[in-house]
């Protein structure tokens, strides 16, 4: 295998959340961050890296709106899934008095699932486009009066000190992330499917489409709206149900919505977690 083919993309920083998810689902990769989900994406599509993880819902703070719109936009297909326990800490410069903290830097996401924390510290509050990023930004800028939400591996990575370790306000919480590439693997007889469609704009159209998945007891896991962008009130959905797309009940399904919707496209099928 070449250097190349071992490439696989990630959003965010050395010790974020996406490079521990990467390192789970791609063992002996060779893990490369991007800023961006766009950056990543566009990685992705020019052959710079084989392989992207994305997050794509958080158990708590729910789904990663941006992350649904780009998988629309791509021919990538997702390849599997992993849920990641999320467990975040306070970290800052070591010696760090905390009632010296005027700020604390995180990704919204994460500043979201530690709300009633940051409301007790009484501190301003800085997003960032990266849990890891916040860290690895109040380290190099020598922000001593900042702290940074982000993992334990996040402080070790940037050699800073772990002020608390439970400042979440669900301990029961997880962030689920795809996994991408160019093809649907091969069918393991445990699968999902993830598809997106959308309906016109008549009355009992969606009622319609998801009746489909009833009449072949097609097990619905999660259904998620996004505006299309193109018109006001108009939606694309998102769906994921078991079983891959070359199941017979599953073909017909698709034959089926793609006959009554606007449009139907499948996001991948890929064993199930």
């Amino acid at each position: 295998m070449s250097q190349n083919e071992k490439n696989v993309g990630f959003q965010g920083e050395k010790g974020s959340y996406s490079e521990e998810a990467t390192n789970i689902c791609i063992p002996n990769s060779n893990p490369i961050p991007y800023k961006t989900l766009e950056d990543l994406f566009s990685a992705l599509k020019n052959n710079e890296i084989v392989n992207a993880i994305i997050p794509i819902e958080n158990s708590i703070e729910g789904s990663v709106n941006e992350a649904y719109d780009l998988l629309l936009e791509s021919d990538a297909k997702i390849n599997g899934e992993i849920n990641l326990r999320i467990k975040h800490c306070l970290i800052g410069h070591k010696g760090v008095n905390i009632n010296e903290v005027e700020s604390i830097y995180s990704h919204p996401q994460a500043l979201g699932q530690c709300r009633k924390y940051i409301k007790k510290l009484n501190k301003k509050v800085i997003p960032s486009y990266d849990t890891a990023g916040s860290v690895k930004l109040i380290k190099e800028k020598g922000i001593k009066n900042g702290v940074a939400i982000a993992s334990r591996k996040a402080a070790e990575q940037y050699d800073m000190e772990v002020i608390d370790d439970k400042i979440g306000d669900n301990e029961d919480n997880y962030t689920r992330f795809f996994y991408l590439g160019e093809k649907n693997p091969t069918k393991t007889g445990k699968d999902k499917t993830s598809i997106v469609f959308s309906t016109s704009d008549r009355a009992g159209s969606l009622y319609r489409a998801l009746e489909e998945f009833a009449k072949r007891n097609i097990n619905l896991t999660k259904i998620q709206s996004r505006p299309t962008r193109e018109k006001a009130w108009d939606y694309n959905f998102f769906v994921d149900f078991e079983g891959h797309i070359e199941d017979n009940n599953c073909k017909e399904l698709y034959d089926s919505l793609a006959e009554m919707c606007k449009f139907v496209k499948v996001l991948g099928s890929y064993p199930r977690t």
